[in-house]
């Protein structure tokens, strides 16, 4: 491992990591506007920090159903000046973005994760830039696009055909020069799936871990509580930490939120039941 290489940030086993949300947009599907000026979005993830998070996933275009395409220099504009802001904190730097420019000005910045909801489909060049920079790379699963994949969704057997997903983009992700070690896996909650396609993942996402790399859940805040609920996104926090509970039961390490406090206090309780003992510092 290269000097410059961070070090991967794969939670021990039995443990997990919460990663704190910080959208610097204007139509985030929750949060909207909330932390588009970049001093509110930088003391927003800072505070995430001080509630747990291990990771915070800076983005600058909204991956919501019916969400338009942001510019590359809209992107970049609005996520550089929060990741330099954020850079030193004491939680790494992820960057949520589809485009090889955002995601190198990102790194530059003091981002050592990738997280690309295409998978590296979205930029011929992410995958090499990945590879270069010996960086962590998340991969999601999703049907068609932001402004398509809540029509109709369809599967054989959603988690059997997210699996398989899943797994060609991990072989491609190696073949491209990526390090396996670095590849976390992401089933896409809410990403072109109805509601019983996203039950049927959280019931089943053992058969996710399964393929040997850490699984990323973010099913926070998302519509298909709402509707279970009856809840609007805001209230939603008691359907997110149960829906994470139950995936770290079934193995999933990493978890996305918006709710830092709420949800680490509950895997907290959650992780040290499962292992049936509680020592300092095996949470996160």
């Amino acid at each position: 491992m290269s000097a410059r290489e961070p070090p991967p940030a794969v939670p021990p086993a039995g443990a997990f990591a919460v990663m704190g949300v910080v959208n610097v947009t204007p139509d985030s599907f929750s949060d909207g506007g909330e932390w588009l000026d970049p001093v509110a979005a930088v003391a927003h993830g800072r505070r995430l920090a001080a509630e747990g998070a291990a990771m915070l996933d800076v983005g600058g275009e909204s991956t919501r159903p019916g969400a338009e395409p942001v510019t590359e220099a809209e992107e970049l504009r609005r996520v550089v000046p929060v990741l330099e802001g954020l850079a030193g904190s004491s939680a790494r730097l992820s960057i949520d973005t589809s485009k090889r420019a955002v995601a190198a000005a990102a790194l530059d910045a003091g981002a050592t994760i990738v997280n690309d909801v295409t998978a590296l489909r979205g930029d011929p060049a992410m995958a090499a830039l990945v590879g270069e920079r010996g960086c962590d790379c998340c991969l999601m699963h999703m049907l068609g696009e932001p402004r398509t994949m809540q029509r109709d969704p369809r599967y054989d057997d959603v988690v059997s055909d997210v699996k398989a997903f899943l797994e060609e983009r991990l072989a491609f992700a190696v073949a491209a020069g990526i390090d396996e070690q670095r590849v976390w896996l992401d089933p896409g909650i809410g990403f072109g799936k109805t509601i019983d396609h996203n039950l049927q993942l959280l019931a089943r996402c053992g058969e996710l871990v399964a393929l040997g790399r850490p699984l990323v859940i973010g099913s926070s805040r998302k519509s298909f509580l709402g509707a279970i609920t009856g809840r609007e996104a805001r209230d939603r926090v008691p359907g997110t930490i149960a829906t994470n509970v139950l995936a770290l039961a079934k193995g999933a390490s990493v978890f996305r939120v918006h709710d830092v406090a709420a949800v680490h206090d509950a895997l907290a309780v959650a992780a040290a039941t499962l292992r049936g003992r509680w020592s300092p510092g095996t949470t996160t």
